[in-house]
């Protein structure tokens, strides 16, 4: 099983801690990644850490969809595999609809079409095997609907890139999880709980026979862990039961919120009405102490650095078993970074 380290900063500075990163590198960590939302692009910060690094690869996740073309994600990804010498990973997500609505003024559309389409469109340019021809239903190239002059003509890459580009996609729905299967390298859930695989599993398997000879040794399942290192168990949670309140409770609308049909997945179906009743009310606190301490537990690893031993071994079996390729860890501790490196690497 491989290391990332979740390093992508999303708030009112742009904050690369190159210090931590360098560290993970000589750590013999194998990516760290970088995000955005609706401020700091994650484009910017993996150049910037491509350039002062020499071996870690360098992913976004996640890089949003709606706000680039296909072609000009591919651009963005060859020209930063070539400089890197192969050290760029493609990152994808379809964000949200108040973000893509809001903040990037496009149709929030259909999500898991989107992805397959677009996935499709960066590697035939990849490939370069011809000129770039793709007749979809969001994405017709070359052009030719409302406003086109007519002019459009089939183009293949000037760029030869040679370099492998992996495209993982952030994806938790069964319908999203099964696309990411079918046309990725990999996907990143936001949280997983490492025994309960199965709530992927058929998903998996349904894009793997929609792809035809595919199988888990070409898919790489790298959920995001968050890591806290402390000896009070509960003031190390404190951090995380409010992001997760924030997902499972307010991160979409009542009726359409992805994280919380997943934390209901993961068998915490009560909890997840709970919070969310909490959250839209206004109760923001309540709602992050009604995060159950036994769903923090399963997904992410907290407290002294003998109990976050004793829990790595959950995942460490997952990973022998084929079940998680990377973890990907959100932590800024590097006598925890160590200590997870001296357990799994």
């Amino acid at each position: 099983m491989k290391l990332g380290l979740l390093a992508g900063n999303i708030g009112p500075r742009v904050k690369v801690d190159m210090g931590v990163i360098k560290h993970a590198e000589t750590l013999g960590f194998d990516s760290v990644w970088t995000a955005e939302a609706w401020g700091g692009d994650a484009v910017t910060p993996a150049t910037w850490m491509l350039a002062h690094t020499s071996k870690i690869k360098v992913g976004t996740a996640i890089m949003q969809m709606p706000a680039r073309s296909p072609a000009m994600s591919a651009m963005t990804a060859m020209s930063l595999a070539e400089l890197s010498g192969g050290r760029f990973i493609v990152g994808l997500g379809a964000s949200g609809p108040q973000v893509v609505e809001g903040w990037h003024g496009v149709p929030y559309g259909k999500p898991v079409t989107r992805l397959k389409e677009y996935v499709q469109i960066m590697k035939q340019i990849f490939k370069r095997e011809g000129p770039l021809n793709f007749e979809g239903e969001l994405y017709q190239l070359p052009y030719t609907g409302t406003g086109a002059t007519g002019l459009g003509k089939p183009l293949k890459s000037i760029l030869h890139c040679e370099e492998d580009i992996p495209i993982f996609a952030a994806n938790i729905t069964p319908k999203g999880v099964a696309a990411a299967a079918e046309v990725c390298d990999g996907f990143f859930p936001i949280w997983m709980d490492p025994e309960k695989h199965e709530v992927f599993s058929a998903p998996i398997q349904e894009g793997f026979a929609k792809a035809g000879d595919k199988d888990m040794t070409q898919f790489e399942v790298s959920p995001f862990v968050t890591v806290s290192m402390g000896d009070d168990v509960e003031q190390c949670m404190l951090p995380i039961r409010a992001n997760m309140a924030l997902y499972i409770g307010g991160m979409g609308a009542r009726d359409k919120n992805f994280y919380n049909n997943y934390a209901k997945a993961l068998g915490f179906e009560d909890a997840a009405v709970k919070i969310q009743d909490l959250f839209l009310a206004g109760r923001k606190d309540e709602a992050a102490a009604a995060v159950p301490a036994e769903l923090i537990d399963a997904c992410h690893l907290v407290g002294p650095k003998e109990r976050i031993k004793e829990r790595l071994q959950r995942w460490k079996e997952a990973g022998n078993q084929g079940r998680v390729a990377s973890m990907l860890l959100g932590c800024r501790q590097p006598e925890a970074l160590e200590v997870i490196a001296g357990e799994v690497l």
